[in-house]
C-alpha cells in the first residue's frame, strides 16, 4: 500500500501537485482579468504553417532533423513526424500592405528551406495531408526525436489504454488501427493568431467559430489518407481519432474528446480555460516552481506555465492562448481550422478572408452567434469538412428576417461574406490593393468551384482514367501538385491533370 503508483513516468504526487497548480493558475488568470492587467490593442497577427517533406518521387521523406540542421533558422522547427517541419512568421500589425509583406517573407523563407531540403533529396510540400503517406510511414519510430513528442505519445497511449481506431467514411472508407498518435502527424495546418483584449475576446472567438465551416468550404485541401479518398478536408476526423484518449466505453458515455469544436458560444476567455480544466485530465503534469498568486501579490505577472501546457493538449479548432511579451500578458485567438497550402498566395488569401471576416462579424450590431444556434455551427463544420467547396451551410437569413436557411457555401461567400470581409479589412486599415487582390482569390475559387481538395481529386481521377494504378496516380498527383505549388500561381488557376509532355 505504501508503494508509489507510476503511470507513464508520472506518479500520483506529480498529478496531485499539477492539479493544485492548475487551480492556482486559473485563479491567477481570473485576478489578472479582474485587475485589467492585459496588453492594450496592438492589432497583432501571426502565422504558423506546418509542412511536409517529400522526395522528387512524391514519397514522404523522414529527414526533418537533417533539413533543419541545414536551414539553421529559428523560424523553422520540428513537428510531430520526421516528415514534418513548421515555419513561424514573426507577428505583424494588421494594417497597410501587411499581406503582401507576409507573402514575400513566406516565399523567401520557403524557397530557402526547399533548396536546403533538396540537398538531402527531400523537398517542401505545403498540403493538408500528403497523399502518398502510407500506414507504414505513420508509426512511433517516425516520431520526431524530441522528448515532448515522445512523452505526449506515451501519455495519450496510456490514457487510452488500447490501440487507436481510425474509421473515416467519405467517398471511400478507411478503417485501421494505430499503436501510437503518429497518424496525427499527417495533418499539416495553418495557424492564424490574433491578439485581442479580454473585452473583445468572446466576440472574436464566437465569430471565428461561426466561420470555421466557411474557411473549410473555400480552403479544403486534404482529401486523401492511406490511399483512400475520404472527406474533402480529412484532417478534423483524423486528428480527433488519432488523439482520442477515450476508449469506446467513455465515448458511449458522452465524454468529450480532446479534439473539440466546443458546445456553446462564450461570454469570456476565462470560460474556455476553465472548461479545459473541468473537462480534460492532465496529460503532461510537469510543474513549474512559480507560485502565480505570490507573483501577483508582489506586483509581477505570472507565466501560468501549467495552464499554458495543459491548454496546449486540448485541441480546439479555435484555441484560447495566454502569453507574455516584454512582461505584459496578452490573449490570442489561435485559429487552427485551415490546412496548409496549396500556395503562398492561397494561404495569404485564406488569412485575409479570415481576419477581415472575423473583424466585421465581431463588430456586427446583430451578431451571427445570436442568430445561429451553436449546434448549427458545429454541424456546418462537419458538413464543410465532408463536402468542401460543394457544402451547403445553415446560416441566418439576410436582413431583418428571423430564422436560418440552408445555402450553398460558395453562394454565401459571394453574396454576403466577401463584402463583410472587405469591410473588416478596411477597418483594420489594410491597403485596398491588398484587400482586393487576396479577396479576389477567394472570389475566383467560389466562382469556379475550385480549391486544393477539388483539384487533387479531379487530377487523381484523371490519372486513373489514363490507366495508372492507384498508388501511381496518387504519386503523380503529388508530384504535379508540388510543381504547381512551387510555381506559386493560386490553385484556382491550376489546370486539372497533367501536361501532355509529362
Amino acid at each position: 500500500m505504501g508503494e508509489k503508483v507510476v503511470a507513464g513516468g508520472f506518479d500520483l504526487s506529480d498529478r496531485q501537485k499539477y492539479r493544485r497548480k492548475l487551480q492556482l493558475c486559473l485563479q491567477g488568470l481570473d485576478q489578472l482579468l479582474a485587475e485589467k492587467r492585459f496588453d492594450r490593442p496592438k492589432n497583432l497577427m501571426g502565422v504558423e504553417i506546418e509542412l511536409n517533406l517529400a522526395g522528387a518521387d512524391g514519397m514522404p521523406s523522414m529527414m526533418n532533423a537533417e533539413v533543419l540542421e541545414r536551414i539553421s533558422s529559428h523560424d523553422f522547427q520540428t513537428e510531430l513526424g520526421m516528415f514534418n517541419l513548421e515555419v513561424n512568421i514573426v507577428p505583424h500589425r494588421l494594417e497597410g500592405r501587411v499581406f503582401d509583406q507576409l507573402s514575400e517573407e513566406l516565399r523567401t523563407g520557403l524557397a530557402y528551406a526547399h533548396r536546403k531540403a533538396v540537398e538531402v533529396d527531400a523537398g517542401i510540400v505545403m498540403i493538408g495531408i500528403l497523399p502518398t503517406l502510407g500506414r507504414a510511414d505513420l508509426v512511433s519510430a517516425n516520431l520526431s526525436d524530441v522528448d515532448r513528442y515522445v512523452m505526449l505519445n506515451d501519455q495519450i497511449v496510456a490514457a487510452r489504454g488500447e490501440d487507436f481506431e481510425l474509421d473515416i467514411e467519405g467517398v471511400e472508407r478507411l478503417t485501421c488501427t494505430s499503436a501510437s498518435i503518429t497518424p496525427e502527424a499527417a495533418c499539416t495546418s495553418v495557424q492564424l493568431h490574433l491578439q485581442v483584449t479580454p473585452a473583445r475576446f468572446a466576440d472574436v472567438w464566437n465569430a471565428a467559430q461561426a466561420v470555421a465551416a466557411v474557411q473549410i468550404v473555400v480552403g479544403a485541401n486534404s482529401p486523401f489518407l492511406f490511399g483512400r479518398e475520404l472527406w474533402r478536408e480529412s484532417r478534423p476526423p483524423l486528428f480527433l481519432q488519432a488523439t482520442d484518449t477515450r476508449p469506446p466505453e467513455l465515448q458511449a458515455q458522452g465524454v468529450r474528446p480532446r479534439t473539440w469544436f466546443g458546445e456553446k458560444w462564450i461570454d469570456s476567455a476565462y470560460e474556455l480555460f476553465e472548461e479545459n480544466l473541468r473537462f480534460f485530465p492532465a496529460l503532461l503534469p510537469i510543474c513549474d516552481e512559480e507560485d502565480p498568486l505570490l507573483v501577483l501579490a508582489d506586483g509581477g505577472v505570472p507565466r501560468l506555465q501549467e495552464l499554458v501546457l495543459h491548454n496546449g493538449t486540448v485541441y480546439r479548432w479555435n484555441r484560447p492562448v495566454y502569453g507574455l511579451a516584454d512582461g505584459v500578458p496578452h490573449l490570442r485567438v489561435e485559429n487552427r481550422v485551415l490546412p496548409a497550402g496549396p500556395t503562398v498566395t492561397d494561404v495569404i488569401a485564406n488569412a485575409a478572408f479570415y481576419y477581415g471576416l472575423v473583424r466585421a462579424l465581431a463588430e456586427d450590431t446583430r451578431p451571427v452567434w445570436k442568430r445561429l444556434p451553436f449546434e448549427a455551427a458545429a454541424e456546418n463544420f462537419d458538413v464543410a469538412c465532408r463536402h468542401g467547396i460543394d457544402a451547403e451551410l445553415i446560416w441566418p437569413k439576410p436582413g431583418r428576417a428571423a430564422g436560418t436557411a440552408r445555402v450553398p457555401g460558395v453562394r454565401l461567400v459571394l453574396d454576403e461574406l466577401l463584402p463583410l470581409a472587405a469591410a473588416g479589412l478596411d477597418a483594420w486599415g489594410v491597403e485596398p490593393a491588398d484587400r482586393d487582390f487576396y479577396l479576389g482569390v477567394i472570389e475566383q475559387r467560389c466562382k469556379l468551384r475550385v480549391n486544393g481538395a477539388s483539384w487533387q481529386v479531379d487530377t487523381f481521377h484523371r490519372a486513373l482514367e489514363a490507366g495508372l494504378e492507384r498508388e501511381a496516380a496518387l504519386s503523380a498527383t503529388t508530384r504535379r501538385y508540388s510543381e504547381l505549388m512551387h510555381e506559386g500561381e493560386p490553385v484556382h488557376t491550376w489546370e486539372v491533370g497533367f501536361p501532355a509532355s509529362k
